[in-house]
């Protein structure tokens, strides 16, 4: 059974960082990982994938350069370093694993990952 647990949200000033982290019961050598975000009244939207074994990245351009995805496979941990943080990067932070059947990031929506996180809510204020 895929068990993932998000945690590290917090509310933060404009311009602070801070780093999620993603604990699953999950083998990332056959499941790719990824972070999304849902503010209030907006869907769910994709933020970074990062592609089972090998460690390719993708980000969605709103984060890109300011964002970081990661994994630590020891700790079957995932992990997303927010630096510059804006206001509009408000959320709620869930990561989600996908069954590995090609790689195809730039067409990823919220219905291809079939395993998810309760989330984590992240606030940045002005």
């Amino acid at each position: 059974q895929v068990r993932l647990m998000e945690s590290g949200g917090g509310s933060v000033q404009a311009g602070s960082s801070l780093r999620l982290s993603c604990v699953g019961t999950i083998d990332t050598t056959i499941y790719h990982m990824g972070w999304f975000r849902q503010a209030p009244g907006k869907e769910r939207e994709r933020v970074a994938f990062i592609q089972r074994g090998s460690g390719i990245t993708y980000y969605d351009d709103p984060v890109k350069g300011r964002f970081t995805i990661s994994q630590d496979k020891e700790k079957n941990t995932l992990y997303l370093q927010m630096n510059s943080l804006k206001p509009e990067d408000t959320a709620m932070y869930f990561c989600a694993a996908r069954y590995a059947t090609g790689w195809y990031p730039d067409r990823y929506g919220p219905d291809d990952f079939g395993y998810w996180g309760q989330g984590t809510q992240v606030t940045v204020s002005s």
